[in-house]
């Protein structure tokens, strides 16, 4: 079961980067899943989630700015990657399996970069522009998260 779930927030992460490690350092913090014996410690302290929040704030403003590039140029698609791995490896570490987390974390980050270019892809064509297609994007991940 944690490795599903850390195949699925690895999803979150290839669609927002920040959102999925912002969810987990929550359900550290909040006591959902016992990281406090594991390397990964720190995802539970009382700041992280805050700090992963504003930075997924920051990161929901900059993708509308046009200067911003694709998901899938090699820094950002990195960036996906990093936290698809870091929120994987909290949920894994919560069961003893923090180097499967770390893996189904990325996988899922490369499934949800990939396919979220996809269907935002279509969306905005569908659309005739992007914005649309960011709005139900930010709409569904934060459900789904929530």
């Amino acid at each position: 079961m944690f490795l599903l779930l850390a195949l699925l927030i690895g999803v979150v992460a290839g669609l927002r980067t920040m959102t999925a490690p912002a969810a987990v350092a929550w359900g550290a913090a909040l006591g959902w899943f016992d990281v406090s014996q594991t390397p990964l410690a720190f995802m539970g302290y009382k700041w992280t989630p805050w700090i992963f929040t504003i930075l997924a704030v920051v990161e929901l403003i900059a993708d509308q700015l046009p200067s911003t590039p694709s998901r899938k140029v090699p820094m950002q698609f990195s960036a996906r990657i990093v936290a698809g791995a870091l929120a994987g490896a909290t949920i894994g570490a919560a069961s003893s399996l923090l180097f499967g987390g770390l893996i189904a974390g990325v996988i899922g980050a490369v499934i949800g970069t990939y396919g979220g270019a996809a269907a935002r892809s279509r969306l905005a064509a569908s659309f005739g522009r992007d914005l649309p297609a960011a709005v139900i994007g930010a709409v569904l991940i934060a459900g789904a998260v929530g």
